[in-house]
């Protein structure tokens, strides 16, 4: 668009030759006259709130109430207005703003406000029988009216969160392409091949700030879902801005289909992706530097790019190469360690001693288990100032082979080199429990019922209080349940998981399981590297977070066997993870928004986006 105050006295002339006579015409020109300062400022690339793209019309800002005008590329009004999730708010359009906006007779007479369309709708979501169905409910919801959608996802976080992300969305990626309607994200194939930075310019929005990318390798424990995938970063950056307060229109979702292994799929006459054998090796390596090249050169220094979901040879190797040069983070490796790691310092209260005191154990040697693992021997090296090498000690992991250790060093991964130490080869995981005799139980493996009752009770047998962790997801695939957990254990158990469980009874107690869930980080995570205007993500950043998490939970939560705070308390968590991480970022010289901020966490909650209706001119 022309720059409109530089161009004034020409744009003038234009309107003379158009003899503009019509109210309508002369509101529109009006509109475009007002605004033509802020278009400049929005199209010269002027930095805002966050060390982000700036946003012209406060979107950024959860605190302004001025009337705005409901601006896409031109004025948005009418029938087009109604379409345009961004802006419509349905039934909640005033008298006022019906006419001023061709609205009359486009809807019904009655004027609702938000919360009871909120109301309305919870009631009709609940009559649906079947979490899938939900789910397509709130896509839907999602694709016509944006503030209603994270409105509903904000207050209602607790019921809402296991529909849009895990467990549900795990099925819903299975079932993607049956259940796709409309695109929500960018799709970029291998046949896009030297073309990947002229497709990012196809999406509608500009200033994007985060992406969430897979390549559909990995999704959560089903294994190789190819194009499917998408619905991993789609719901990733739901709770980037329901949980973390980042403004949807800065999210961008993507997939990189280099095509898929899954037999299933290939055979699918109804498959949206690529049918072909995934790309490997040098072809897959030039794909995806073109990607993250043509993402910088687009999107400038500053733009978050989240891996998701790839699978362990290529989520080890493409944040090794890229972390140096771009602001990437991987949320299976980074995001996952980094919540553990606040429920273990969360459980230091009622185990005792500090983490340099207890011996861990994982079922799952992978990009999950090494990530968590590293994070817990810096944590213990830089509290305990010995040597990370030497905290690696503690920590012992088991995969598909069974313990590795170090007679096994001729044939492990890389990644997996670390953890091989000195002891007699086991093959599995309950004699590993019996050798190494553990105080932490992490499982990672993807693989339901993988800690039986025979481990439980080994566990129990070795500790009066053993912490187990059975992290993989969805709900299938979940190493045990709790109730699996407390009953096997006798109640002695500290249990949390990846995917969520109901509470438990036992004996009289009532026992309620925590989450370990990654959207205790990423959102806030997230938003702690927009606001500061980070250029890199450094471990200590990780380790900040995780300590603001394990910060939040309070003795009334331990007593109820949770070592992680409820989620109606998340955008506050959020601001909080938020405020360190930045503060963290400047203490390294990694902050770009200068100065910083007085007040981390209240410049933190500044910067969360509302989902309250506005009000239209």
């Amino acid at each position: 668009m022309m720059s409109l105050n530089r161009n004034r006295p020409h744009f003038l002339r234009l309107l003379v030759n158009l003899k503009v006579k019509g109210e309508r015409e002369k509101r529109v020109i009006r509109g475009i006259m007002s605004t033509g300062n802020a278009l400049d400022e929005m199209t010269q690339g002027s930095n805002g709130v966050g060390g982000g793209v700036k946003d012209v019309y406060g979107e950024d800002s959860a605190t302004e109430a001025q009337h705005i005008t409901p601006w896409t590329v031109s004025v948005a009004s009418g029938y087009t207005l109604l379409r345009d999730p961004h802006h419509n708010k349905g039934l909640a359009f005033t008298e006022k703003e019906r006419d001023a906006h061709y609205l009359r007779g486009l809807l019904p007479p009655a004027c609702l406000s938000q919360e009871l369309q909120a109301k309305k709708f919870l009631a009709t979501l609940r009559q649906y029988e079947t979490p899938l169905q939900k789910y397509i409910a709130m896509m839907d919801l999602q694709e016509r009216n944006e503030k209603l959608f994270y409105k509903l996802l904000i207050d209602h976080v607790e019921e809402l969160l296991p529909l849009v992300y895990t467990p549900t969305v795990g099925e819903a990626c299975q079932k993607y392409g049956s259940i796709f309607r409309r695109p929500q994200g960018l799709f970029i194939s291998l046949k896009d091949k030297g073309k990947i930075l002229e497709i990012l310019k196809n999406w509608p929005e500009k200033n994007i700030q985060v992406i969430v990318v897979t390549d559909g390798e990995r999704i959560l424990g089903l294994g190789d879902l190819g194009c499917q995938g998408m619905g991993i970063p789609v719901g990733k950056l739901s709770l980037y801005t329901a949980l973390g307060g980042v403004r949807p229109s800065a999210c961008l979702p993507i997939t990189l289909d280099v095509g898929t292994n899954n037999e299933k799929l290939l055979n699918d006459e109804f498959y949206i992706g690529l049918k072909q054998n995934r790309a490997t090796g040098k072809e897959y390596a030039e794909f995806a530097q073109e990607f993250m090249s043509a993402v910088k050169q687009n999107y400038g220094e500053k733009i978050l790019v989240q891996f998701e979901d790839f699978a362990n040879h290529n989520a080890f190797e493409l944040l090794e190469k890229y972390r140096k040069t771009h602001l990437v983070f991987n949320d299976d490796i980074q995001g996952t360690a980094s919540v553990v790691l606040a429920g273990l310092i969360a459980s230091l209260k009622p185990l005792g001693g500090n983490l340099a005191d207890h011996t861990f154990l994982f079922l799952g040697a992978g990009e999950a288990g090494t990530g968590i693992a590293e994070l817990i021997a810096r944590e213990m090296s830089n509290k305990t100032n010995a040597p990370v090498e030497e905290m690696r000690k503690k920590i012992w992991l088991v995969d598909s082979k069974g313990l590795v250790v170090s007679s096994r060093k001729e044939s492990l991964q890389s990644f997996k080199l670390p953890w091989a130490h000195e002891a007699k080869p086991v093959t599995t995981l309950l004699e590993a429990v019996q050798v190494i005799k553990p105080t932490v139980l992490i499982g990672t493996s993807g693989k339901g019922k993988t800690f039986t009752k025979e481990v439980v009770e080994a566990m129990s047998s070795i500790n009066s209080k053993p912490l187990i962790l059975a992290l993989s997801n969805p709900t299938s695939q979940s190493e045990c349940t709790a109730e699996e957990a407390y009953t096997w254990s006798k109640g002695q158990a500290i249990f949390a998981s990846g995917s969520p469980f109901d509470p438990v009874e036992y004996e009289g107690h009532t026992f309620v399981p925590g989450q370990a869930n990654n959207a205790y980080i990423f959102p806030g995570f997230g938003l702690g590297l927009i606001m500061c205007g980070a250029i890199r993500v450094h471990d200590d950043m990780l380790l900040a977070a995780s300590e603001a998490l394990a910060a939040q939970v309070t003795e009334k939560h331990l007593a109820k066997g949770l070592i992680y705070p409820p989620y109606k308390d998340i955008r506050n968590i959020s601001a909080n993870i938020a405020a360190k991480v930045a503060e963290k970022a400047y203490e390294l010289g990694l902050a770009s928004r200068l100065p910083q901020p007085e007040n981390l966490v209240k410049y933190a909650e500044s910067c969360m986006y509302s989902p309250n209706y506005r009000n239209y001119r």
